[in-house]
């Protein structure tokens, strides 16, 4: 199939903007808990939709009240925080836009976006923020305040603008349109200077509200309870804005979380037990990790490892039944099933706060196997797929008939078509409206209404679509053989000890690999087999864990012929990391900067 088109379910705004949701809200029900908010002790409080708009609108009194004016773009810099929801429909109730910037950025980083936006004013988490942007200031004749959150950010405007008439405020809001911009999105850069992605109020609405009216009901944990979310993604990112919106337009109960580390994850999603989580595959592998290695720690790697099986078996019936190609799980699976639910199934679940039956992701692929195992214990993860310059998700899964190792169909009122060369082109009215004072990079990927994404891709008979790599990254050996090194890399990252992998090759004689591993795991894997802990040198010279990635090596290369396969391979001491110039904030591979980082273990590989 070369094209599929799901048709509209929302309808396209033509009044208002985005926080218009937040009064209506306080006016409908004062008292519904809109938030969650940690307090300073870390105990979590509930925030009611009229303490929020009071909140909104005491901000954007404040921000009237230091200098903003309709139209001016604002740059926030933190990480993901309930005070950046804050500012962002404060923002937008006076007409503003919004900026995001990476909390992890370099100085240089924040200069381009903060001089190609032609931002008046910058709200920062903490003073390392505020001596990155002091920095480059001098270069930012138009940036006018730094309002630092760590400092008194939010009391200090809140006082500024308690003079004001709440009717200056809503004058502003009344005035914005659908087609106002609501934030301008860098993309991640990684092949050159980030582009500022134009997003309008219509964008985010329309985007959202499809997405509501078509997943809500798995937005519980059962029929009829409260619908709440952790969001820990970066809201630098658009599928965290797109949260972050979704949540406040659809009434479900937002927490912030500005951490992925495990050990500080993991005690807020049990503490505020959202109904369902919004992630990307990292998140999913590292509660799968931990429990596959709490398992081996307590002696019952064995059953984990059938529990495993079971579930991936039992997710797999399951899912011939939805396709009416198979009759569902037999008698004797159910009962399998049935007798690791308590030991293994749900304490999986409970590791994500015990109400979660549902999950979203994207970002990246996930592995086929990792999301049947989660269906099979009792999580569905709907995958999905989009891009900055389509105000997040595209395409996403269907609750009632998820492919798994695909991203699903395009989202209501949205075509998907595979052009001639297999690139993906979107098409609906979630696309965005062009890169911020770049007319020729709009013109390359905006084409008589649809966008040219840059990935490659395949659709089935049903229309779900499959993401086979990125046409920038396809090599091509001395020998001309192409190789997309997406869906390789992928499976190679599949084993538990690797954290990251890159494929080689261009104008290669083969394909070959670097490979980084997880030291949290490796720690483990060495306790587990009486090994002492080993220096970095001893470590990627350690035959055994040779042994165990030249399993990961041969495992991902039966998916493809012997002319693309992984001929050979480098174990790195050290992870590829943004600090290093080596990852986007995004965590994607900057591929060019990673071979000149490591152009000697590059050439290695081919001597």
């Amino acid at each position: 199939m070369r094209e599929f088109t799901v048709p509209p379910l929302a309808a396209a705004p033509h009044v208002g903007g985005l926080a218009d949701a937040v009064f209506e809200h306080a006016l409908d029900d004062p008292y519904r808990v809109a938030l969650g908010r940690k307090d300073e002790e870390g105990r979590w409080r509930d925030v009611t939709a009229a303490a929020f708009r009071d909140e909104v609108l005491a901000l954007a009194k404040g921000l009237l009240a230091q200098g903003v004016r309709f139209g001016d773009r604002i740059a926030l810099m933190c990480r993901t925080r309930y005070e950046w929801t804050l500012f962002d429909f404060a923002l937008w109730s006076v007409g503003a836009q919004s900026v995001p910037i990476y909390p992890t950025s370099s100085a240089e980083q924040v200069h381009w976006m903060l001089h190609d936006a032609e931002v008046t004013a910058c709200m920062v988490e903490h003073e390392d923020h505020a001596m990155t942007v002091g920095s480059v200031i001098d270069r930012l004749p138009l940036l006018k305040r730094l309002w630092q959150l760590d400092a008194g950010a939010v009391d200090e405007l809140f006082a500024a603008g308690a003079a004001l008439d709440d009717e200056v405020v809503h004058r502003h809001r009344k005035a914005v349109t659908p087609d106002s911009v609501a934030t301008v999105v860098y993309t991640s850069g990684t092949t050159g200077r980030p582009k500022g992605c134009v997003l309008t109020h219509a964008h985010f609405m329309y985007e959202t509200d499809t997405v509501i009216s078509r997943w809500e009901p798995v937005f519980h944990s059962r029929r009829g309870d409260e619908a709440s979310t952790l969001l820990f993604l970066p809201l630098a990112h658009v599928f965290g804005r797109m949260v972050e919106i979704a949540a406040i337009r659809g009434r479900v109960k937002l927490g912030h979380q500005p951490e992925l580390r495990a050990s500080a994850l993991l005690p807020d999603l049990a503490a505020f037990r959202p109904s369902f989580v919004l992630a990307v595959p990292y998140v999913f592998e590292k509660v799968y990790d931990a429990a596959r290695r709490k398992a081996e720690s307590e002696g019952r790697a064995a059953p984990f490892d059938k529990a495993i099986e079971v579930a991936v078996r039992y997710a797999e019936a399951r899912e011939q039944q939805a396709f009416g190609v198979g009759p569902g799980p037999s008698a004797a699976l159910r009962v399998q099933h049935q007798f690791f639910e308590k030991a293994v199934y749900g304490k999986v679940r409970e590791a994500m706060g015990g109400r979660v039956r549902h999950a979203f992701s994207g970002g990246s692929a996930m592995d086929r196997r990792l999301g049947l195992f989660f269906e099979g214990a009792g999580v569905t993860i709907f995958e999905g797929y989009g891009l900055t310059e389509s105000c997040a998700a595209a395409t996403v899964n269907p609750p009632e008939r998820t492919r798994f190792g695909t991203v699903g169909q395009p989202i209501p009122g949205t075509t998907v078509h595979i052009a001639d060369d297999g690139e993906i082109w979107l098409h609906g009215g979630l696309l965005f409206s062009g890169y911020l004072n770049n007319r020729r990079a709009t013109e390359e990927v905006l084409r008589g209404g649809w966008l040219a994404t840059g990935d490659l891709g395949s659709l089935d008979e049903d229309g779900y679509l499959t993401i086979t790599g990125r046409k920038k990254e396809i090599l091509v050996t001395s020998g001309g053989k192409s190789v997309s090194p997406g869906a390789l890399e992928e499976r190679v990252r599949a084993h538990p000890l690797v954290a990251q992998c890159i494929v080689v090759g261009n104008d290669r004689p083969y394909i070959a690999a670097l490979v980084t591993v997880d030291h949290e795991a490796i720690e483990h894997w060495l306790t587990m087999r009486g090994k002492p802990p080993l220096a970095d040198r001893e470590l990627v010279r350690d035959k055994d864990l040779e042994l165990e990635i030249r399993r990961a090596v041969v495992a991902a290369n039966t998916a493809v012929s012997q002319a693309e396969s992984i001929r050979t391979f480098r174990i790195l001491a050290h992870p590829f990391s943004e600090e290093r110039g080596l990852l986007t904030p995004s965590l994607k591979l900057k591929r060019k900067a990673i071979e000149a980082a490591y152009a000697t273990e590059v050439e290695a590989l081919y001597r």
